[in-house]
């Protein structure tokens, strides 16, 4: 049997991650020659290209796409492997990528971290904070924090708590322009929306009625702090988590409408690579998030 060619895969995986194989020559401590020459035995062998060539610059192919997360995924690996085996006998230390949502991150996350880094000073956090939804291998993130309804995935998910999301308005937008009764009377209001939450406005009532709603309006936006200025200025409804809203429904600066219509709650799930072998500080984060994120979403 001919063993996988893991030191071509490994050069490959730096090429991509660089963009440049002067780049992941200097990275790894191998001459420019050396890593072209792993990338060409490598395509050799696959029997197809995996980058497009040229003077000023150096992108995937079709074939080599799908291949490049592969090779990530075999790094992390070995990774792992070698850390769990030295961080065994060992204080958790070292860096993690830690990718979380932007308003949450700074809401939430961020003063956890720093108790945690309290407790760990061997450790090194690098915060990531993006409503967009990275991707996690390809990117290198040890864990990341998503609030969503997850699809499918290769990647490892663990719920760690619900968050409520509400129907929210200003006063003075409910005066002039009514205060909803049914999710169907939404059609004819104005509405703000959040597009990293994919799909119309979800509805239950307690009697498990369902409906949905598709959210037109003035405003659309990958931030739900982006909305809120719009929506204390009276020029609509939003859906906004309680991280975000809370202090402005306590100060009755906007009001809950269709309280007996609520949105389903959105779960926030921790999320790996795939690998099962993760080194002791990223299993000592795991741990701790998991064990701090829940009374923060609580009620909320």
């Amino acid at each position: 049997m001919r063993l996988p060619d893991l030191e071509a895969w490994a050069i490959f995986a730096a090429v991509v991650e660089h963009r440049s194989f002067s780049a992941a020559a200097d990275d790894i401590g191998l001459s420019k020659a050396t890593v072209s020459k792993a990338v060409s035995r490598l395509e050799e062998h696959l029997g197809q290209s995996l980058f497009h060539r040229t003077s000023r610059r150096l992108a995937l192919t079709e074939a080599g796409k799908p291949l490049a997360d592969h090779a990530a995924r075999i790094v992390a690996e070995a990774r792992a492997a070698e850390e769990a085996a030295t961080d065994a006998a060992t204080a958790p230390v070292g860096r993690i990528r830690l990718a979380a949502p932007m308003s949450f991150g700074i809401a939430s996350v961020a003063p956890l971290l720093a108790r945690f880094l309290g407790q760990h000073p061997g450790i090194e956090i690098d915060l990531n904070l993006s409503d967009a939804q990275v991707d996690i291998v390809a990117e290198g993130f040890d864990v990341a924090l998503r609030i969503a309804d997850l699809p499918d995935s290769s990647l490892r998910a663990r719920r760690l708590c619900s968050i409520a999301t509400h129907i929210v308005a200003a006063p003075a937008y409910l005066a002039q322009h009514g205060t909803p009764k049914h999710p169907g009377d939404l059609s004819h209001h104005r509405l703000l929306h959040y597009s990293n939450l994919n799909g119309p406005w979800r509805f239950r009532r307690a009697d498990g009625t369902d409906v949905a709603v598709r959210a037109d309006g003035p405003l659309t936006a990958n931030s739900g702090e982006a909305l809120v200025p719009s929506l204390l200025a009276g020029l609509g409804i939003a859906r906004l988590p309680g991280f975000i809203i809370g202090p402005h429904l306590e100060s009755g600066s906007v009001v809950t409408v269709l309280a007996d219509w609520p949105p389903p709650p959105i779960g926030l799930h921790l999320m790996t690579p795939p690998s099962r072998l993760r080194p002791a500080r990223v299993e000592a984060l795991i741990t701790f998030l998991a064990e701090t994120l829940v009374d923060p979403c609580a009620g909320r």
